[in-house]
């Protein structure tokens, strides 16, 4: 199928010490780039779909070099505009046994934090584009990051074009005198396709969520509980088509569980495959690589739900697997894993 992703947010450098080292053991940093919906485009491309990263950077060689990595991916940059001060970035510091990953922000005053309304020709970016995806991280940053991001997403809406959201909420980022609970909902009223974990759901509509306390594949979860729930949220979102939620149990800092569900307007219900990662490397983007995972599903496997959703999870999966941000496999990686392979197996 012919269709046209556009998704908007901000890039980071991400700088990140060796293995398993904390910040003041290592003298040298991996430096790499990602950001939650940059790593939405970067992961459609590598599944074929035509995706277009729209954002702001400034104009220096750290920029241009980011712009080079995102062409080397095939990700459209054409509508990426210049101009701010600096590029975000931010540093990782990766988990081991009990000890848990940390994350440390330089965002302030970033060419994204400061974009304002009427910067975008969203005629041009939106030309001949079908899906739009956006997340909850853009408007944590600024108020000017939201407005943008609202003008945006009432921009795709105008034009009939798909919207979907990942309700992405980073507490450590909402600094600016709003709250998630004040920004997201009226953001989110607009989208025909939502995903995030439950307790991002609250977030944005009130809604309490369910645990998810699974160690491994075979255990049950609360189906009732989980589709109430969901109800619950479709009924404050009448916009809404599809809402797809996350559900991951960290057993240990390197072992995981994840699931996801789906719910959907006419009341249908669907619990997707669950996997147990016992070898986490680097779960960063995990979210994103599902988010990327439903959107290709929904624009390629027709009205088949249920494969759309094992397709997200599947990916999901498999980006624990890989460093950094992007999730770098294919269509036939996630459907290869979704049919049960064995994992650890060397392809001939």
């Amino acid at each position: 199928m012919n269709n046209r992703v556009v998704t908007f947010g901000e890039i980071l450098l991400r700088l990140t010490p060796p293995g398993y080292l904390k910040f003041q053991q290592s003298n040298t940093l991996y430096a790499t780039f990602g950001g939650s919906e940059t790593n939405v485009a970067v992961s459609l491309a590598h599944f074929g779909m035509q995706s277009d990263f729209v954002t702001r950077v400034p104009s220096n060689d750290i920029a241009e070099a980011c712009i080079m990595n995102l062409r080397s991916h095939n990700v459209g940059t054409q509508h990426v505009i210049y101009g701010g001060d600096r590029l975000g970035l931010y540093y990782f510091e990766n988990t081991a046994s009990a000890r848990v990953a940390k994350v440390v922000y330089d965002r302030a005053n970033s060419s994204f934090c400061t974009i304002q309304k009427g910067m975008f020709d969203w005629d041009k970016v939106f030309e001949g584009a079908t899906w739009f995806h956006w997340s909850g991280i853009g408007p944590s940053l600024s108020q000017s990051a939201a407005d943008v991001t609202l003008e945006a997403i009432e921009a795709a809406e105008k034009r009939g074009i798909t919207i979907s959201a990942d309700l992405n909420f980073r507490k450590n980022l909402w600094k600016y005198g709003k709250s998630a609970e004040e920004v997201m909902p009226a953001l989110a009223q607009h989208c025909n396709v939502m995903f995030g974990t439950e307790g991002e759901y609250q977030k944005a509509f009130g809604v309490s969520p369910v645990a998810y306390n699974a160690t491994s594949p075979s255990d049950p979860i609360d189906i009732e509980a989980h589709k109430e729930f969901c109800k619950a949220v479709m009924a404050k979102a009448p916009n809404c088509k599809k809402m797809f939620v996350a559900l991951r149990n960290v057993v240990s800092a390197n072992v995981h569980v994840l699931s996801e569900l789906l719910y959907t307007s006419d009341g249908k219900f669907y619990v997707g495959q669950t996997h147990l990662i016992d070898h986490v490397v680097d779960c960063v983007g995990c979210g994103d690589a599902m988010a990327a995972g439903l959107i290709y599903g929904l624009n390629n496997f027709a009205d088949d739900d249920e494969k759309t959703l094992n397709f997200s999870v599947a990916a999901g999966t498999l980006k624990n697997t890989i460093q950094g941000d992007y999730n770098l496999v294919s269509v036939s990686d996630v459907l290869t894993l979704m049919g049960g392979s064995d994992s650890g197996n060397v392809s001939r």
